[in-house]
C-alpha cells in the first residue's frame, strides 16, 4: 500500500506552492503552515514532507523556525529539506525538529559531506533527494542543472547505504498533470528494493492508486491538496481500510 504524505512548502513564513519550481509562479495557500499540519495530523496522516523553499534558493537554512512550531504542536513525523548545505543546517533541522532530513544538492557537489552526514546520522535519518529536469540532477532550489544521471546517481549512495530516496519530476512538479510513472517504475526495477518516494505531479485519488499499483511504496502531494482536487477524508478512509492492497 503506497505510503501518503502531505507536503507543505514554506516562503516567508507561508504556506505556498510553485508550478514546475517556478518562485514566480507562487501561490500562497495558508498563512501559517502549522495550522495546515495540525489539521493534516486531525485527518490521520503520520508523516508530513516539508520543504523551506527559502532556504533553497538561500543556500541555507531560513524557515527552522517554522518546522519547530510545526513539530512541537504536532506528532507528526517531519522529514524537512530545503537549504541544508552544512553541518550547522542540519543541526539546526533536527534541533527543530525534524525526524528526517531530504538533502539533494550536497550530494551533487559534496559527496564527501553527505557520506559523512550518512555515517553520522544513520541511513533511517537521511533521504537523498532526486530532483530530474531532462535527466539530470537538478541543485539548488532547482536552479542549476547538474552532469549527473538519475539512475548511477541513485547507485552511489544506494552502495552506501541509502535506503529512502525522493524522487521529483520537475516537469511535473506543480502541474496536476499526472506524476512520472514511467520514471519510478525505471527506478523500481533498477533498485527494487528502494524506498522511493514519487513527488510531483499528483493530481487526484486516481494518480495515488495509479501509484500505487506500479508499485510504488510512497508518494508526496500538495498542491492537489491544497487546490481541492483530493478528498483527504476519503483518502485517508481508503489508505486506512487498505482497498488498494
Amino acid at each position: 500500500m503506497v505510503e501518503l504524505i502531505p507536503a507543505i512548502d514554506i516562503i516567508d513564513g507561508k504556506c505556498v506552492r510553485l508550478t514546475k519550481g517556478d518562485y514566480e509562479q507562487k501561490t500562497v495557500y495558508r498563512d501559517s503552515p502549522a495550522d495546515v499540519a495540525q489539521e493534516f495530523e486531525q485527518l490521520g496522516f503520520k508523516r508530513l514532507h516539508v520543504v523551506d523553499l527559502d532556504g533553497a534558493k538561500s543556500k541555507h537554512i531560513v524557515n527552522d523556525q517554522v518546522l519547530r512550531e510545526i513539530t512541537q504542536r504536532t506528532s507528526l513525523v517531519v522529514d524537512f529539506g530545503g537549504g541544508i548545505k552544512t553541518d550547522e543546517d542540519i543541526e539546526k533541522a533536527f534541533d527543530a525538529g525534524a525526524s528526517m532530513v531530504t538533502v539533494g544538492s550536497i550530494a551533487v557537489t559534496r559527496p564527501d559531506l553527505f557520506g559523512q552526514w550518512l555515517q553520522k546520522y544513520g541511513a533511517d535519518r537521511m533521504i537523498l533527494g532526486a530532483d530530474v529536469r531532462n535527466g539530470k540532477i537538478s541543485i539548488n532550489g532547482w536552479k542549476e542543472d547538474s552532469t549527473e544521471d538519475l539512475l548511477p546517481f541513485l547507485r552511489k549512495y544506494i552502495d552506501q547505504g541509502v535506503k529512502t530516496v525522493l524522487c521529483t519530476e520537475i516537469s511535473k512538479d506543480g502541474t496536476l498533470q499526472g506524476p512520472a510513472i514511467n520514471l519510478y517504475k525505471e527506478v523500481m526495477t533498477a533498485y527494487p528494493t528502494l524506498h522511493l518516494i514519487a513527488s510531483g505531479g499528483v493530481s487526484s485519488k486516481e494518480d495515488i492508486e495509479a501509484l500505487d499499483q506500479a508499485g510504488i511504496p510512497a508518494v508526496v502531494f500538495g498542491k492537489a491538496i491544497y487546490e481541492g482536487r483530493i478528498d483527504l477524508k476519503e483518502l485517508v478512509t481508503l489508505n486506512r481500510d487498505r482497498v488498494w492492497d
